[in-house]
């Protein structure tokens, strides 16, 4: 039975600019479906301005009807204003989620109907019957074949195969999937190239990887964070109490001007764009785009985060633990060293050890070829040329290497025509134990220089292989655990941010110590188990720490599931994917420090924007009050620092100023502030500096330049 779906194909999906046409137009008619009350009422901040602008707008119907408290055109264009304000915070969040949108409409691409082939009973070569994917059910047994699109996501419970997961993944190396360990995790919409697999359904339809990838993408079930909360909070209060401020102005105003005997009674229109002026809409328009953007650009980089707060918790991290293997190294050892024995040249040494690597197609042995061929300029010979045998590794012999005839042997015919074979060169290359009783069964000495050697190689952190030419013990090869390049400046960048580095590795203390030292981490666990780390996790949440870790296993499911960030490998196990709060998948171990610098981005952005949104409504104190009290007060005039051209054109400034400056912060807020590797202090130092003061003085040039524009051109 054939599937009812084409194959699967990956075409590369078009990078957008934030303000290409394809997100700006669809941003737009948001913006205008935005202005629903249910919608804007998530806000409180803009909820305000919103229900200014409605009144502003029925006082500007009143002024055309010839009643109005102010010229008609004076509260037309202040209603104007004041509905750009709320169109353009509204446009700011719509542009975040179009991003997020074409993100997820990529993805939804990847969805195919396809009939499963759903097993009866368990087991390759039992009958199958054909199944519409969407009539899956979780604990469902599948076969999939060569050329299948797997239809759900599953467990394999047989069978072994190479799977096509670039859709989901970018990378178009296949990957093999095969029942037990830590590799039989299966995604649906990927593909099988080889062979088969009999799969366990572990989601129902909705509810796959794929599916919660979308909805997380798109937003749906984004809800607030609690440092968003929190900043929500305050920002509702300073709303409140500059309300009660604004409010109480009125009845002051008209006792001020019968008392005074001169001047005008401030106006509702000025009372609203005073109180629009005063309260943090800058950060009250670009705070949920803040949100949205910090998750769009995690899913940029390859994770899926399952929700804001898992962002969130990332950038307060300040524990990271982090497996040696794939992370930390590079998870292949490489050969670092040639140690001769007594009276062997290095270089012979390194001659034998090339020969006896030369099939051995490991990335230890590849690298023993590189390191002699870049040391002696040996080249690298055919081991048909040389009628060489390879001898592969075993668990019996723990020995790998080659047999070379030796120079001008024959094989010989014994009595009765029975042929003997010719003798060998034996080049062999193991652990200094194996080696050693080798030897000794040949009758050959072990050297004792050649034992210091391998304690040595073993307390430096290091793994020793020894090698020998027939039974004459040549040397040491020092295998080294690579320490990745660069890992070491990026801890001490880390460091430098207060967050401490933890190193957790099934090395014995010694190897785990060295290797430490070399990749300048704060800390180590060795020969951990589960049980280990869960217990490391507790403790540092029980000082209060923020920790983050990654994994891919089923034994690292109750670990992640304590962590308070979990990244988990898309390559892992259901169970750790289940665990974690967040899916990498490149499934790439050192892909946890990008995920703390994003959330790190992420509320520096925010805390930015915080600031100066406050420190920039100064200049509009100064803009606007004077504006309006100046007739009967006459004295505040000393506060028109700006020399602004009129009272209707220090409002008017102020409050277009007010709504561009959201505009122009839009593209900071989706791509985040530059990420810096400091303090807290310093960083707070710095974002006083940058934003606080240039908060303050921005908004006086500002307003300065839309006065003269406006003079200019007599529109006030």
């Amino acid at each position: 039975m054939s599937q009812a779906s084409t194959l699967f194909t990956n075409p590369p999906a078009k990078k957008l600019n934030m303000f290409d046409s394809e997100l700006v137009v669809p941003a737009i008619v948001d913006a205008l479906r935005k202005l629903h009350p249910r919608t804007q009422l998530r806000s409180p901040v803009m909820f305000v301005v919103y229900v200014g602008s409605i009144i502003t707008t029925l006082l500007a119907a009143q002024a055309v009807a010839g009643h109005g408290e102010a010229p008609a055109g004076f509260i037309i264009a202040a209603a104007v204003w004041l509905w750009f304000t709320v169109l353009f915070a509204n446009f700011a969040e719509a542009l975040a989620e179009g991003r997020s949108k074409a993100q997820a409409a990529s993805l939804r691409s990847l969805k195919q109907s396809v009939v499963a082939k759903k097993l009866a009973t368990p087991k390759h070569g039992t009958s199958w019957l054909g199944t519409p994917a969407l009539e899956l059910r979780k604990g469902q047994y599948i076969l999939v074949e060569a050329g299948d699109v797997i239809p759900i996501d599953g467990e394999v419970i047989e069978g072994v195969a190479s799977v096509d997961e670039s859709a989901i993944t970018g990378e178009s190396a296949p990957v093999i999937r095969e029942s037990g360990g830590d590799f039989s995790s299966v995604t649906g919409g990927t593909r099988v190239l080889s062979d088969w697999l009999v799969v366990r359904v572990s989601a129902n339809p909705g509810e796959t990887f794929l599916d919660r990838m979308i909805s997380m993408v798109e937003g749906a079930k984004r809800q607030k964070t609690p440092n968003e909360i929190a900043l929500t909070i305050l920002l509702v209060a300073l709303t409140i109490v500059f309300l009660i401020v604004t409010v109480t102005l009125l009845p002051f105003s008209l006792f001020s001007v019968a008392a005074a005997g001169s001047g005008a009674p401030i106006t509702i229109t000025v009372l609203i764009a005073l109180l629009v002026c005063l309260i943090p809409t800058t950060i009250g328009g670009l705070l949920s785009a803040i949100g949205v953007a910090g998750m769009s650009r995690m899913m940029q980089a390859n994770v899926i985060a399952t929700s804001g707060r898992a962002v969130e918790a990332a950038g307060d991290v300040d524990v990271l633990l982090l497996d040696k293997t794939g992370t930390i190294t590079l998870g292949n050892r490489q050969a670092a060293a040639f140690v001769p024995a007594p009276g062997v040249t290095e270089q012979q040494l390194a001659e034998v050890a090339q020969l006896a690597s030369l099939a051995d197609e490991t990335p230890e042995g590849r690298s023993i070829v590189v390191l002699a061929k870049h040391k002696f300029n040996l080249r690298e010979r055919e081991m048909a040329a040389l009628n060489a045998v390879f001898v592969p590794f075993s668990a019996q012999t723990r020995m790998s290497g080659v047999d070379l005839p030796l120079a001008g042997a024959a094989g010989a015919e014994a009595g009765g025509g029975v042929a003997v074979a010719a003798p060998v060169r034996a080049l062999r290359k193991g652990a200094a134990d194996t080696v050693r009783q080798y030897v000794a069964t040949l009758g050959q000495p072990y050297p004792a220089e050649v034992a210091r050697a391998v304690d040595d190689i073993a307390r430096r952190g290091s793994t020793p292989l020894v090698v020998v030419d027939g039974g004459r013990v040549m040397g040491v090869v020092e295998l080294k655990d690579i320490v990745k390049g660069g890992i070491k400046e990026r801890f001490a960048e880390l460091r430098r941010m207060g967050i401490k580095t933890v190193m957790i590795t099934g090395d014995n203390q010694l190897t785990a110590a060295a290797i430490a030292a070399e990749a300048g981490v704060d800390d180590f666990l060795a020969e951990a188990t589960p049980e280990d780390k869960l217990k490391l996790i507790r403790g540092y949440q029980a000082e209060g720490r923020l920790v983050a870790m990654t994994g891919d296993g089923t034994n690292d499911a109750p670990a992640l599931a304590q962590a308070d960030v979990a990244v988990a490998m898309n390559s892992g196990t259901q169970a750790a994917k289940e665990a974690g709060n967040m899916v990498d998948l490149d499934s790439n171990p050192t892909k946890l420090l990008e995920i703390v610098e994003i959330g790190k981005q992420m509320l520096m952005t925010r805390g930015a924007l915080t600031t100066f949104s406050i420190s920039n409504d100064i200049a509009k104190y100064f803009a606007i009050i004077p504006a309006a009290f100046v007739g009967t007060y006459p004295q505040l005039k000393a506060l028109d620092i700006m020399h602004l051209a009129s009272p209707a054109s220090a409002i008017m400034s102020a409050l277009i100023f007010n709504a561009l400056i959201i505009v122009a912060l839009i593209p900071l807020a989706l791509k985040g502030v530059p990420y810096r590797a400091i303090g807290a202090v310093a960083l707070l130092r710095r974002n006083l500096l940058l934003y606080g003061v240039g908060g303050i003085i921005l908004p006086f040039i500002g307003i300065k330049a839309i006065d003269l524009l406006l003079a200019a051109f007599n529109l006030v």
